[in-house]
């Protein structure tokens, strides 16, 4: 379920009719968290913590690893917090994917009503063996919390929290729908965050997702606010180009569907991009379909960075932009 505008539409590359360079000359591979990728592309944290997720995270590492992009696995609170499932995550460790992203949620950082079993450093660490990780994905999905009849409210504290495990961990903290402003990321980079994910509006909206759980559940109030903030967040690009600045990497996620839409993220100065939609749709099908989905999204890349003269992503974050539409209303606010 598509928020209504799409961002990455607004973000044009100016085209090079010389490029000067042979389309084999073009090498779009980069170094992300210490870690040297093929490309500036990770698959987004999905899927976990049911049966048939095996199967999906086993065909997305295994893509990953053949193509040398980065990968997450979904929310792993049902494997270190309830013990359910753990393989559907644990297939990602057999593996050799060049960077991979173990995923806790902050609303598990607090405990949600007395007596809660909450993440501490005992379960991050477990949550990062479990698949073998380098880094540890924090994410914030606070309004998919509110939409759900279920979910959860309780905010206060998880920054002093992420601060903690960002002592004793590699950090990265994502969104997952509604943007990351800049006051945010200023305060999470002091507490010693070491990477975002803005997974801006303009991808898959979760208000949205939930709005349609709540709707089947009878909770009509919550049904409302997934629709009345079905739209609700920063976009993507507007995201990555206030990030970018503070020397950070920064991936952008949210609405990237294709190889031109991670160059586009690229030229703004995004260290990655990361992509969700078609790829779950592949992994669901079969491994081949993945590393296809994969190959096709590295080509569409090269031939952007071909058609700029880009020989190089360095190359490419010099490469003229014309931002237009909302996203450029957006960045002269």
């Amino acid at each position: 379920m598509e928020g209504r505008y799409r961002y990455w539409n607004d973000i044009q590359l100016v085209h090079r009719a010389l490029p000067e360079l042979d389309f084999e000359e073009v090498d779009p591979s980069t170094e992300l968290l210490g870690h040297r990728l093929k490309a500036p592309i990770v698959i987004t944290g999905m899927t976990g913590g049911f049966p048939d997720a095996a199967k999906i995270n086993e065909n997305l590492a295994r893509a990953a690893a053949e193509i040398g992009v980065a990968m997450g696995v979904g929310s792993e609170r049902a494997a270190v917090l309830k013990g359910q499932y753990p393989e559907s995550y644990a297939c990602v460790a057999r593996h050799p994917v060049p960077l991979k992203f173990a995923n806790i949620g902050a609303p598990q950082l607090i405990p949600q009503k007395p007596g809660d079993a909450v993440v501490g450093p005992t379960e991050a660490r477990a949550a990062m063996a479990l698949i073998g990780a380098d880094v540890l994905a924090i994410h914030l999905n606070f309004l998919q919390e509110l939409v759900q009849p279920e979910g959860d409210r309780r905010a206060k504290g998880c920054l002093g929290r992420i601060a903690e495990l960002a002592r004793s961990f590699p950090v990265l903290v994502k969104e997952t729908g509604a943007g990351i402003s800049r006051p945010v990321a200023e305060q999470l980079r002091e507490r010693g965050v070491r990477a975002f994910d803005v997974s801006g509006t303009g991808g898959t909206s979760f208000a949205a997702v939930e709005h349609y759980r709540a709707v089947d559940q009878g909770a009509e109030r919550e049904a409302r606010v997934g629709k009345t903030f079905w739209d609700w967040g920063i976009p993507s690009p507007v995201s990555v180009a206030e990030l970018a600045p503070l020397g950070l990497p920064v991936i952008a996620s949210g609405g990237v569907r294709s190889g031109l839409d991670v160059a586009r993220a690229i030229a703004l100065g995004a260290s990655a991009a990361g992509t969700a939609g078609g790829v779950l749709k592949a992994a669901s099908t079969s491994f081949e379909a993945t590393r296809d989905e994969l190959a096709t999204l590295v080509h569409e890349l090269k031939v952007a960075m071909f058609l700029t003269g880009s020989r190089t992503l360095d190359e490419l974050r010099r490469t003229p932009t014309v931002v237009t539409g909302e996203t450029r209303a957006w960045l002269r606010r």
